[in-house]
């Protein structure tokens, strides 16, 4: 890959990342996350409370991408959909309609032929909705009816939970989290971020609803295939292998991490590697990753204590010696 290849990329997630900020604060981290995910080709996951801009977040990357050429016809650029527990398949993928006059059924398409969809609080709806979503997410397609309906290339979810201790949720299997790239913890923001939201806010409103799109739907292909591209180093892909071994046969895990996981282990450092502008990843990449792209794909027994406790003295030790072998 040319560095005039790997710089365009850099730019196109840099454009993003800058007008993301006018109307996100206090959440780099998080932001970063999100594009890494959408350069690698993966959906992610925000585990948060209400009122903690996921939904500006996502709006907003769906208005900076401009979508008008190459894509797949009727698609939309954003769409936000609301799971609860009476929401049905169809209100989700779409329904076949009979016309009287032509004496024809007509697809009627539903909010997820989007480019950017948030699918908000997925774990509110039951598992047939939750289930409808595997093969839009893994396969960018809908099958109704026995027609399968293509999605568009660019096709990215951000979808959000509820923590589990809430009422009215329904956990979300193992394979369902298993398309997410990421599982990612949306936190707080500080005092002072908190302080200049209350003194922007007019501003930021303003913001929100006059951007404009600063890339094309082509660029965030072309950085895609960028990420694709970039050489991770054999000693990194060996870590991530025993990373990914050691998960497997430990008598605290009921289920361990899959191939797939290892896949996307690999396109996550080929995408973070775009955004943070390196043509190369590096230990502190793996160890920042590992985490994010591992720990929701785990299964633990009740007897293991805190899942996240838990996670964090399997995998500490093994990132530790992985990364003094490189």
């Amino acid at each position: 890959m040319s560095s005039e290849t790997f710089d365009a990329a850099h730019q196109v997630t840099k454009r993003l990342k800058e007008s993301l900020g006018k109307v996100i604060r206090g959440r780099d981290d998080t932001v970063d996350l999100v594009l890494t995910g959408l350069i690698a080709g993966g959906h992610v996951l925000l585990e948060d409370y209400p009122g903690s801009g996921k939904t500006t977040l996502a709006k907003a990357l769906g208005r900076l991408i401009d979508c008008s050429e190459g894509s797949v016809a009727d698609i939309f650029p954003f769409r936000r959909i609301q799971f609860t527990p009476d929401l049905l398949p169809s209100d989700v993928l779409g329904v076949n309609i009979f016309e009287p006059k032509s004496g024809t059924f007509r697809f009627q398409r539903g909010p997820v032929f989007s480019h950017v969809v948030l699918a908000d609080e997925l774990n509110r709806t039951g598992p047939k909705v939750q289930a409808a979503f595997l093969e839009c997410m893994a396969e960018k397609q809908v099958t109704l009816d026995n027609t399968t309906h293509s999605l568009d290339e660019l096709f990215f979810v951000i979808g959000t939970q509820n923590p589990l201790d809430l009422a009215g949720t329904y956990p979300l299997p193992l394979v369902q989290l298993d398309r997410f790239l990421f599982r990612i913890p949306m936190r707080y923001v500080s005092a002072e971020v908190e302080l200049e939201i209350l003194r922007e806010s007019q501003e930021i409103s303003s913001a929100a609803n006059t951007l404009a799109p600063v890339v094309t739907r082509q660029e965030i292909l072309a950085a895609q295939r960028a990420a694709e591209s970039i050489q991770i180093s054999d000693s990194l892909l060996k870590a991530s292998v025993s990373l990914v071994q050691s998960t497997r046969g430990n008598s605290l895990l009921q289920f361990g991490a899959s191939t797939r996981s290892a896949l996307m282990f690999k396109r996550a450092l080929g995408a973070y590697c775009v955004i943070t502008g390196r043509d190369f990843a590096t230990p502190d990449d793996f160890k920042f990753l590992a985490p994010i792209v591992l720990e929701h794909r785990l299964k633990f027994h009740p007897g293991a204590g805190d899942p996240k406790e838990a996670f964090q003295e399997l995998v500490k030790p093994v990132v530790e010696l992985a990364v003094r072998m490189l």
